[in-house]
């Protein structure tokens, strides 16, 4: 798997205002309490479609394998996490740029044992959940912006990361859609 997939382009933050044209998930309502508990529920769905025999295939060379997704799933949390925490520690922080596709390459996802991406992805999962849980009312409206001028507040990237996790768990995964 030494080819990489064909990067993604596409602003995403359009699922903040919109529901997602790919795969119908509405994340605008959610409260940040409500996608610690989805992220939490959505782990072992990750952890059945990595066990599955063809996990490591990529069913396409321009897409990444259902291993790869997985390990990308975790590495946004936890840079989601790194984020949050970011914006709780700082007034309206710039974070520091994540190119998902250069993470992949310099992760070696497709590499990685299955065992350490679930473990990778379980615990990403519960820390970023744990820290949405904790968010007081007060914390929803602290902003942070990404390095492309997207302005987030902690509400909005809560539902920024969920709509990532669930779209690759039912878009791209092929998992009963968890929302």
């Amino acid at each position: 798997m030494d080819e990489q997939p064909t990067p993604d382009t596409k602003d995403w933050t359009v699922v903040l205002s919109e529901v997602c044209d790919e795969c119908g998930i509405d994340v605008r309502a959610l409260h940040p309490g409500q996608v610690a508990a989805l992220l939490r529920d959505s782990v072992p769905r990750f952890t059945a479609a990595l066990a599955a025999p063809d996990a490591t295939v990529r069913k396409d060379p321009g897409v990444w394998s259902t291993h790869e997704y997985c390990a990308h799933v975790g590495e946004m949390l936890q840079v989601m996490n790194g984020r949050l925490a970011m914006m709780l520690e700082t007034d309206s922080p710039t974070f520091p740029d994540w190119d998902q596709d250069a993470a992949a390459v310099r992760g070696a996802y497709a590499q990685i044992p299955a065992a350490e991406v679930a473990r990778g992805l379980e615990e990403a999962a519960s820390l970023f959940a744990a820290a949405l849980d904790s968010l007081s009312d007060a914390q929803l409206t602290r902003m942070g912006t990404r390095s492309n001028g997207a302005v987030f507040t902690t509400a909005t990237l809560a539902q920024y990361a969920w709509h990532d996790t669930a779209h690759h768990l039912h878009h791209d995964l092929g998992v009963a859609r968890p929302l």
